[in-house]
């Protein structure tokens, strides 16, 4: 039985075969790294960014492109790709500079879907625009705007030093969806606060938040404390301590039966770069904590939206293999 809708479903059921996520790095900054906010990002941030290093080495996304396709084609049969603009803000920054970006992407082989990482203060009209343009242009079948939101709460988004609030996230959101770009929100669980720690309640605000919003997707992560950020300077001077894996895996299963059932969830848990985690130890594991997951899930019998929207059951478009326009989820997101 299929507990949640995962992106894997969404995309098989969309286009009848698995679409393969390729991470690109345009070379892009943060208004939160360059001294437009701040210098020092995030607390939780890794000054390094997410991205696979190939810049540094010179690639350009076409190369980029060609590397992580000829791994996958040697491992898979596959078609279809995601082009996956992941490293720091990739809205951020001049539209021109955007829209060379995109523009580099024409004619990848395989070609199907965008999904862009950025944050909500680097997105203004003349943007949207250019995206749901070139959505149209490269004949990309979906664009995801993948949103940092990580709390609903502006004291706690302050208190992390994340340089916009929950209003800003909001406002993205409707403006993206109003041109058919998909928004997916990332959400953190047990971010530092000024009253100590973000636990249960805070999360769950923060679904309820994303429930009211034309959100489509959602990432949840278990915060873990990366090398060389402000939160490790907390951590080890034990003003912080992250979540045990037994409190993320219930505060998780709480999020997930109050989640909207037709959101499709594009992550489950965190994935620590190698090299980059200080703690806690059981987050460095990424398949380990998704079998502890799926395990959880089962034994407590959760399924997504069972306080939602979907209490008899999980719905029928959580099983990519039900055929049928009546097993297709209306739409998420209001």
């Amino acid at each position: 039985m299929q507990r949640t809708f995962r992106l894997s479903a969404h995309l098989r059921r969309k286009f009848g075969e698995r679409v393969q996520k390729i991470p690109l790095d345009a070379g892009f900054s943060c208004p939160n790294r360059d001294g437009t906010i701040s210098r020092e990002g995030c607390v939780f941030c890794n000054p390094q960014g997410s991205g696979s290093g190939l810049l540094d080495k010179g690639l350009s996304l076409p190369e980029q492109w060609a590397f992580w396709r000829d791994i996958h084609l040697k491992k898979h049969r596959l078609s279809r790709f995601t082009a996956y603009l992941q490293s720091y803000s990739n809205t951020y920054g001049p539209a021109e500079r955007l829209a060379r970006t995109l523009d580099s992407l024409a004619g990848l082989p395989g070609l199907t879907c965008l999904a862009i990482g950025t944050r909500p203060d680097c997105l203004d009209e003349e943007k949207l625009d250019l995206l749901a343009a070139r959505r149209d242009s490269l004949g990309l079948a979906e664009v995801f705007l993948e949103l940092g939101l990580q709390s609903s709460s502006d004291a706690t988004l302050a208190h992390v030093n994340r340089g916009h609030d929950a209003a800003a996230f909001a406002e993205a959101a409707r403006a993206a969806s109003e041109r058919d770009l998909t928004v997916v929100a990332h959400v953190m669980a047990g971010l530092p606060a000024p009253h100590g720690r973000e636990g249960l309640a805070e999360l769950l605000d923060t679904v309820a938040f994303v429930n009211g919003l034309p959100v489509r997707g959602i990432k949840f992560h278990n915060l873990y404390v990366c090398r060389g950020t402000r939160l490790a300077r907390w951590f080890e001077e034990g003003r912080y301590v992250p979540p045990s894996r037994e409190e993320y895996l219930h505060w998780l299963g709480e999020a997930v039966m109050r989640l909207d059932p037709r959101t499709v969830i594009h992550r489950l848990n965190g994935n620590p770069a190698t090299g980059e985690l200080l703690a806690p130890a059981w987050a460095g594991n990424m398949r380990r904590v998704h079998n502890l997951i799926r395990d959880h899930f089962e034994r407590e019998d959760i399924w997504q939206g069972r306080h939602n929207g979907a209490e008899s059951g999980p719905p029928p478009w959580f099983d990519p293999e039900n055929p049928g326009p009546e097993h297709f989820p209306p739409e998420a997101g209001r």
